[in-house]
Order: structure tokens, then sequence, then C-alpha cells
């Protein structure tokens, strides 16, 4: 049986908070006051927003959380990249990924328990989907993380939903998370610096592409054929390159704006100059770019990344065809928390073997779920 819990406060935007203030019979202004505390200043307990009248907290706290997806494990790359493994208030586990250079960082967040487009080289479809992540559990991890890493609100900040999870599949949840975090007078990281990944779902493309309040867009695309990309991405049955791309030519680009495509690269499967030629032929006219990304591998696939002359190459078809092309290697993957590595089930096991950090097992993960 589901348990139940009050609501939590994290999540709820501002006019969510200003008809709770009036429900409690405060002014308007006590909710905007709470909004601020909570997305501007990470207020982690409710005794923290001492602006609000005590009594008012106290009736808060009797009816509402003020809750945080909690770290149970902190695992360090040789890179810097953190991986951090958070249970939330039922137990399910998630990962989100802190990366870090010298005057900025990206946090990449997962929008899901899991995954289900099941796609044949990703360590996270192993784990199939749970459930969909609330707003407050998209925007706690980033508020937590920030907490926990002690950034300054001036820190340049990047944010993409490429963990755990099709953020497409969870799109009203993932959208309001996005607002939340862009919003000036809240988290205030700018929508230019914020990117949501798909593996491709063609009519959740065009409604990504009408929302009032849209990040920047990133399309898996990682193949050149449709027989090439449904033996490693199934959901191209559902949605094959042609309905894809028709999505992507309507999708309506701003100024500057360009779509990107990641093309994550694997010996002997989808690297050849014939590939190349194929993924220019796909996206010529579009305004866009690739990036390409050897492989990220691991215990239990067999893909391999491919050389770097190999990748080289591939590049310069790509730009010899006018589609800029940039080669992207993946931090984290000494720690399994590289582009398409997250897997809960190894995250114990990782971190017990590499650096003695705090993950649980698989064990007390299935008891905590």
């Amino acid at each position: 049986m589901t348990a139940k819990f009050n609501p939590n406060l994290v999540g709820m935007d501002r006019q969510e908070l200003e008809q709770l203030a009036l429900r409690h019979g405060q002014p308007v202004y006590r909710g905007r006051q709470i909004y601020t505390a909570l997305y501007a200043r990470g207020a982690r307990r409710l005794d923290e927003i001492t602006e609000l009248p005590r009594s008012f907290r106290e009736a808060l706290a009797e009816r509402h959380l003020l809750t945080y997806p909690q770290v149970k494990g902190r695992i360090a790359s040789r890179d810097g990249s953190v991986r951090y493994l958070l249970e939330l208030q039922d137990g399910a586990a998630i990962e989100t990924v802190f990366m870090p250079e010298r005057h900025r960082a990206t946090l990449c967040l997962s929008s899901q328990v899991g995954c289900a487009v099941n796609c044949r080289f990703c360590f996270t479809a192993l784990l199939g989907l749970e459930r969909n992540l609330t707003a407050g559990e998209i925007v706690g991890q980033a508020l937590g993380v920030i907490a926990h890493e002690r950034l300054r609100q001036e820190f340049r900040l990047n944010v993409v939903l490429m963990g755990m999870g099709e953020p497409l599949l969870n799109l009203a949840q993932v959208m309001k998370a996005v607002r939340l975090l862009a919003d000036p007078e809240g988290t205030g990281i700018p929508l230019r610096r914020i990117t949501v990944s798909t593996a491709g779902i063609a009519p959740k493309i065009l409604e990504f592409g009408r929302q009032p309040v849209r990040p920047k867009l990133a399309i898996s695309l990682n193949a050149s054929t449709d027989e090439q990309r449904t033996a490693l991405m199934p959901i191209n049955r559902k949605y094959p390159l042609r309905q894809l791309l028709a999505a992507c030519r309507a999708y309506p680009l701003r100024p500057r704006e360009r779509l990107t495509f990641e093309y994550v690269m694997m010996e002997g499967v989808n690297d050849s100059d014939d590939d190349a030629a194929r993924v220019g032929e796909l996206l010529a006219g579009l305004r866009a770019k690739v990036n390409l990304i050897p492989y990220n591998g691991g215990p239990g696939l067999a893909y391999r990344p491919p050389s770097l002359s190999r990748v080289l190459a591939f590049q310069q078809i790509l730009t010899r065809r006018n589609i800029p092309a940039f080669i992207r290697i993946s931090r984290g993957q000494d720690i399994m928390a590289a582009c398409g590595q997250l897997s809960l089930a190894r995250a114990g096991q990782e971190a017990e073997r590499d650096s003695g950090a705090t993950f649980p097992g698989r064990a007390s993960l299935a008891e905590s779920q």
C-alpha cells in the first residue's frame, strides 16, 4: 500500500504558495515570502523562514512538509565530477551528477525513477521504469546539490535533464521544474543554461516547442538509418527517423538557437564514414549542431568506443557538410557517472570497490525501495 504524505512545499510555484497563504488566513505576500525562501535562499526548514509569523510556521508544519531528496551516497571522480545517490520520500532512489569546472558547473538531473525507453546501450534502461518524478523532486535535486556543494548564488550553473528517465514522458512536471529553476526571483538559472534531452518522442517535441517558457532541446540521434536506430533505440519503431526529423523541422527555433543532436559513437556499429554521410543528409537544412560522444562502457554491455581517429574522421565529414560537430568526452566515467552509465544497482559496488564512499550496496537499496 502506498504511503500517504503531507504535501511538500518544495515544488509549489508562486501562485500555489500565495493560495496556500490565503487558505491559512494570511496575506498573499506571505506566499511570496515562502517562494523566495525556498528557491532563492534554499531554506531547508520552516523555522529558517523567520519572516513568517511563528503561528503560520507551526500551522504549515502540521499540514505540509519541507523536504528534499536525501543524499545517501556521494562518490567523486578523478576529474572532479561527483555522483550523488539520492533517496526520495517514498524510499525510491535516483542519481544526480555534479560536474564542476573553474568558474562554473553543470548539474545533470533525473526526471524519472528508472526509464522506460530501453535504449540498448544505456545502463539506466536495465532498471526499467518505476515512476515519474514530481517537480519538487526534480527541483529538489538541484537545490540539494547546490546546498551540499555550498555553491554561492552568483555561481554560474548549467542544468541538463539528461540523467535517469525520458524527460518528455514527464513533460508537465519537467516544465514546472524548469520554470521554478529559471525564475529570476527564484533559483535564477537562465533558460539558455538549461537543456532538456529526449530520445526522440516526436509528438512531445512539438508540444515542448509550444511551451511559453522553454529551455534548450537536445535529441539523441545515435544512428543513421531506421534499421540501425531501432536496434539501438526501440522507441524508433514508434517514432522512426522520418517522423522524428519532421518534428525537428517543424520545431520553432528562436533567433540564434540551434537544435542539438547527441550521437553516441559505438565501434563498428554506427561510426563509419557512410554513417557520417547519412547523418549529414538527415540533418541537411536544419539549424543544428551535433555532439559526438564516444561510448561510455561498463560491465554488462558489449559496445565499445571507437578510436579517436575514427571520431575525428566522422567529425570532418559532418564539418564538410556545414554541420557543426563537436567531440564531447564524458566526465565521470571512472565512477559510472557519464552519459548513459547511471545504474543504481552498480552504485554501491563501484563506490565500495573504488573509494569506500558512502553509497549503500544492492541489498540496502532493494530494502529502501
